[in-house]
C-alpha cells in the first residue's frame, strides 16, 4: 500500500505528556520516582467494590452491561448533586453529567467553549493535563498571576478578565503546586469572575483531601447559578474506573451532552453502577480519612526530608493537602537537566517548565509522595538533594547568590 496520510494541523500540534514520558523510566523497580501523580493502591478499596460489582451483576446484569444514557446513570447523579448540596452547592442532577475520567470532561469543555484564538485565562503554573487537552482547540492562553496562596487575586484586573472565555482554577491543593485558595480569595475571585461575566471552570480532584479534614466553600458554592465545577472518583476511589463527572448551567450542559454523544455516546453503564454501589451507606465517609492520613504522614516525611537534605537556597511549598509538593531552585538551574543527571542515580521527579501554559520557569519541579515507602523517600530525597547542592554550588557567584 502506498496511500498517503495527511495529518492535521491539530494533530501535527499533539505533543506526548512530559509525565507519561517520564513514567516510562520509572517502571523500572529500582527507580524511586517521585513523578506520577498516581494515588496510593493500597487505598483502592478491592473488596468493597469485588462486592459491588457481584451485586450489580446479581440484581441488573442485563441493563449494566446495556448502552446507557449519555448524561449518565441517574442514582449516581442524584448522588453527586446530593453530595455537592451537602458540601454547600444546591445542584440539580439535571445538571451533572458522568463523564469518562475527568480528562474527558476538559477535552469536552475545550470542544464547546474554545475556538482559535479565544482567551482563556489558567493560573501559573496549571494543571498539566488542561493545558494540553485545551491547546487542540488553540486557546490563547493568558496566565494569571499566583504567589504562596494560589491565584493571586488582586491581579485580577477589569483588562486581565475582559474578553475571556473562562478562567481555569485548581483551588484545592493544587496539582503541581499543592496550595489551597484562601476564602477571602475564593469570594474575590468569584465577585471579579461575575462583575466581567467570566465563566469558572473549577477542576477539583483533591478538595476532599485535606490532611485535618477542613473543607473550605468551593467556588461552585459561592456561584451555585453559574460555576461549572468538575469532579472525579480517581482519587477517592479509584483511577481505573475512569469516572469523573461535570456540573454546568444551561445552555452549556446540553452542548456538553451533545459533544458526550459525539465522542463516545456515554460512560460505561457497568463502571457507573458498581461505583453507585461501592458509594452506599456513606462509604466515603470512613473511606476518605483513612486517605487523608496516609497522605499526611507520606506529605511529612518528605518534607522533614527536604529540610535535612536539600539546601537553603531551595524553597517548597508545605501542603495542608492533595499529593503534591512544588519546589523552586535558584534561577539557573535547567530542572530538565537535573532530571537526566538524577534518573542516571535512579531518582525521577517532574520538571516545572510543561506546567505554564506561557514563560516556563526552568528552575521548578514538582514532587510527589503518595506511592512512595518511607525508607525509599528518605533515600531518594537524600540523592536528589545532594545532586540540587551540586548544581547551586556550580552557578556563578552572582547568580547564586
Amino acid at each position: 500500500m502506498n496511500n498517503q496520510i495527511t495529518l492535521s494541523q491539530r494533530a501535527l500540534a499533539l505533543t506526548s505528556s512530559a509525565i507519561r514520558e517520564i513514567l516510562k523510566v520509572t517502571e523500572r523497580p529500582e527507580v524511586i520516582s517521585f513523578a506520577g501523580g498516581l494515588p496510593s493502591g493500597s487505598t483502592f478499596p478491592v473488596e468493597r467494590m469485588r462486592a459491588a460489582t457481584n451485586k450489580v451483576l446479581d440484581e441488573a446484569p442485563q441493563a449494566a452491561l446495556q448502552y446507557g444514557p449519555t448524561e449518565g446513570y441517574l442514582p449516581l447523579r442524584e448522588w453527586v448533586a446530593a453530595r455537592l448540596a451537602r458540601n454547600g452547592a444546591p445542584v440539580s442532577a439535571a445538571n451533572v453529567l458522568i463523564v469518562t475520567g475527568s480528562q474527558q470532561g476538559l477535552d469536552l469543555l475545550g470542544k464547546t467553549l474554545v475556538d482559535e484564538g479565544s482567551k482563556v485565562l489558567v493560573e501559573t503554573p496549571s494543571y498539566l493535563g488542561a493545558l494540553q487537552s485545551f491547546s487542540l482547540f488553540r486557546p490563547a492562553f493568558v496566565g494569571m498571576p499566583s504567589d504562596e496562596d494560589g491565584i493571586d487575586t488582586d491581579a485580577l484586573t477589569p483588562e486581565l478578565l475582559a474578553g475571556a472565555r473562562f478562567m481555569y482554577c485548581l483551588p484545592n491543593f493544587q496539582n503541581p503546586t499543592g496550595k489551597r485558595l484562601p476564602l477571602e480569595r475564593r469570594k474575590e475571585l468569584v465577585a471579579k469572575a461575575l462583575a466581567a461575566g467570566v465563566p469558572v471552570v473549577e477542576d477539583d480532584p483533591y478538595g476532599e483531601l485535606s490532611y485535618n479534614g477542613e473543607l473550605l466553600p468551593s467556588l461552585l458554592s459561592l456561584n451555585p447559578e453559574g460555576g461549572i465545577y468538575m469532579g472525579s472518583f480517581s482519587k477517592v476511589l479509584a483511577p481505573g474506573l475512569r469516572l469523573g463527572y461535570v456540573v454546568a448551567p444551561e445552555p452549556l450542559y446540553s452542548k456538553l451532552v451533545q459533544a458526550k454523544q459525539a465522542t463516545d455516546l456515554h460512560t460505561p453503564s457497568f463502571t457507573q453502577r458498581i461505583v453507585y454501589e461501592t458509594l452506599q451507606d456513606d462509604f466515603l465517609e470512613t473511606h476518605i480519612p483513612t486517605i487523608r492520613d496516609l497522605y499526611g504522614s507520606q506529605c511529612q516525611l518528605m518534607l522533614s526530608a527536604l529540610e535535612q537534605y536539600f539546601p537553603p537556597e531551595a524553597q517548597w511549598t508545605r501542603p495542608e493537602g492533595g499529593m503534591f509538593i512544588w519546589v523552586t531552585l535558584p534561577k539557573g538551574i535547567d530542572t530538565t537537566q537535573l532530571l537526566a543527571k538524577a534518573i542516571a542515580q535512579n531518582v525521577a521527579f517532574v520538571p516545572g517548565a510543561p506546567f505554564y501554559a506561557n514563560d516556563p520557569q526552568i528552575n521548578t519541579l514538582r514532587l510527589s509522595f503518595v506511592t512512595v515507602p518511607a525508607a525509599r523517600i528518605e533515600a531518594g530525597m537524600k540523592i536528589l538533594g545532594a545532586l540540587v547542592k551540586a548544581e547551586i554550588d556550580a552557578l556563578p557567584s552572582a547568580v547564586a547568590a
